[in-house]
């Protein structure tokens, strides 16, 4: 199976892979994301046996870097004005950098519901290459969508 050039990939789906970029790991880390898949994109590239659906296998590496960009946050250290004399017994929560409500909520569902509610809800992606990029069946892919809708919906509705 012959591959397409990688600029032509880069060309076809840069657009909605940065928007996926920004609604999974925020707007401050949106362009190190994009940066990391496509690097890992390109390095991979050449060792791809089969190009059937190569907008799926974009999305993984995405979703996958996001993943690894929201866990080292956890491991990044806070500013703060003074240091307590005290350890908190709770972590401080990261600054909401002025984001609408609705990607915070929606970075803080589950991967695969993140994932599957974005590319689903904002870029139209069938079931099926949605089932491809999740690693699952269609009808699994069917209920992250529609569990975390539930989520976002609760959330809204508290």
């Amino acid at each position: 199976m012959k591959l397409p050039p990688f600029q032509a990939l880069l060309d076809e789906h840069s657009t909605d892979l940065y928007r996926f970029c920004v609604a999974t790991a925020g707007w401050g880390e949106a362009d190190d994301c994009f940066q990391e898949t496509w690097i890992a994109a390109l390095r991979a590239y050449p060792k791809l046996r089969r190009a059937d659906n190569l907008r799926a296998w974009l999305f993984r590496i995405a979703q996958n870097k996001a993943i690894d960009l929201h866990r080292s946050r956890a491991r990044r250290p806070m500013p703060v004005e003074a240091v307590p004399e005290m350890a908190a017994a709770e972590p401080v929560a990261p600054a909401l950098d002025g984001q609408p409500e609705l990607w915070i909520a929606l970075r803080d569902l589950p991967p695969k519901q993140r994932t599957a509610v974005f590319c689903r809800a904002v870029l139209g992606m069938p079931y099926d290459e949605l089932a491809a990029l999740l690693e699952s069946s269609e009808d699994a892919a069917r209920h992250n969508v529609f569990e975390g809708l539930k989520k976002l919906r609760e959330e809204w509705t508290a």
